[in-house]
C-alpha cells in the first residue's frame, strides 16, 4: 500500500522540497501550512492526485487530533526558525516548535512513525580541535536552539523516530529564504559588490536543500534501519570558515571588495564543524557543495525576483 505521509510546515523552505520529492516519488503527502510567506511554493503540485493541503494552523489542537491518526509518517517542519524570529516572538516560537511536537506525540499511535529536523545549531561553540558527531554535548545558545533541542528530546522518547541534526541549508527552494548565510552572502554581493565580514573565523557546517529532501526519502525507505537514532545531516566536505565561503563567493564576483570588521560582534555565537560519518555508514551523503550553491544563487537572484523573507 502506499505509504500516507503528514507534512506539517510543508510550504516551507524545507517543507516545499520536501513535499516536492515525496509527490514525485508516488508518497501519498498532505501538507498543512498556514502560507504565511508564499502562497505559491506548492502550486506545481496541484496537479498530482496523491497531493492533498490543509491550510490550517498546527496549533489548531482539535484539528491536529482528528487526523493525526490517519497518516504513516510524520514529518513536523512547521516552525519559527532561526534565534532573530524566535527573540522577536518568544511565546509563539515555544509554542510551535516545542509544544506543538509534544501535542503531535501525545496523540500518535506507537505503530506511527515520526521524522524529526532538528538544527545542529545546538552544539553552540564546538572544541576546536574536535568535530561535533552525536555524542558531543548540546549548548543550545538561543531560545530557537533550545526549543529545537527540546522536541528532539521528546520525539527520541517517543520511539519510532529518527531525527537529523541539519547544516545551515542552502540553495533554491520554492519558498524561497534569502536570510541564511550563504544566500544572504550572495545576494549581497551581487547587489552590493561589497561585503564587511566580521568573526570571519567562526565556522559552520553546510548542506543543499535538495540533499535534505534527499535525506528525508532515503529515511523512509530505510526507515528500519536507521530508526531511533539521531544524525548529524550536512556535507562533510562543507565544513568551512565564513571567510572560506566569502572567498569562494568572490571566484565567482570577481569586482567584489571583502572589508573586515574588528571591532562587530556576530550575534549569531556558533561557532564548531561537524561530523556526518554516522549517516554516511548508513547510505547517504550529501551531493550538492558549496561552490556549486554559490553558482545556482548566482543565477536565481538574476531573475530580479522579490521575496518574503521570515523577518
Amino acid at each position: 500500500m502506499t505509504k500516507k505521509i503528514l507534512i506539517t510546515g510543508g510550504a516551507g523552505y524545507i517543507g516545499s522540497m520536501v513535499s516536492t520529492k515525496l509527490v514525485q516519488q508516488g508518497f501519498d503527502v498532505t501538507v498543512i501550512d498556514k502560507l504565511n510567506y508564499d502562497p505559491r511554493s506548492l502550486c506545481h503540485l496541484l496537479h498530482y492526485k496523491n497531493f492533498h493541503f490543509i491550510e490550517k494552523d498546527i496549533l489548531d489542537k482539535k484539528f491536529i487530533k482528528s487526523i493525526i491518526h490517519k497518516f504513516d509518517y510524520i514529518i513536523p517542519l512547521a516552525a519559527l526558525v532561526g534565534a532573530p524570529l524566535c527573540e522577536k516572538f518568544k511565546r509563539k516560537a515555544l509554542e510551535t516548535n516545542l509544544n506543538a511536537i509534544k501535542f503531535l506525540i501525545k496523540n500518535m499511535k506507537k505503530t506511527q512513525r515520526i521524522i524529526y529536523t532538528n538544527s545542529n545549531s545546538g552544539y553552540g561553540i564546538g572544541d576546536k580541535k574536535k568535530y561535533c558527531d552525536e555524542k558531543s554535548p548540546l549548548n543550545p545558545i538561543s531560545l530557537y536552539g533550545r526549543t529545537k533541542v527540546d522536541a528532539e528530546e521528546c520525539v527520541m522518547k517517543f520511539g519510532n523516530s529518527i531525527t537529523f541534526r541539519l547544516a545551515t541549508v542552502f540553495g533554491y527552494s520554492y519558498r524561497m529564504r534569502t536570510d541564511l548565510l550563504l544566500n544572504n552572502l550572495v545576494l549581497l554581493a551581487l547587489k552590493n559588490k561589497k561585503l564587511d565580514i566580521f568573526e570571519p573565523h567562526f565556522r559552520r557546517n553546510f548542506i543543499h536543500v535538495r540533499d535534505v529532501a534527499d535525506a528525508i526519502v532515503f529515511s523512509i525507505k530505510h526507515f528500519n534501519k536507521l530508526k531511533n537514532n539521531i544524525y548529524n545531516l550536512g556535507m562533510s566536505k562543507a565544513n568551512v570558515t565564513k571567510i572560506d565561503m566569502v572567498r569562494k563567493i568572490k571566484k565567482n564576483i570577481k569586482d567584489l571588495k571583502i572589508k573586515y570588521l574588528v571591532n562587530k560582534k556576530d550575534p549569531d555565537k556558533r561557532d564548531y564543524y561537524v561530523s556526518n560519518k554516522k549517516i554516511e555508514k548508513k547510505g547517504f551523503k550529501a551531493k550538492i557543495g558549496i561552490d556549486q550553491g554559490i553558482e545556482e544563487m548566482i543565477r536565481v537572484y538574476k531573475m530580479k525576483i522579490d521575496y518574503k523573507n521570515n523577518y
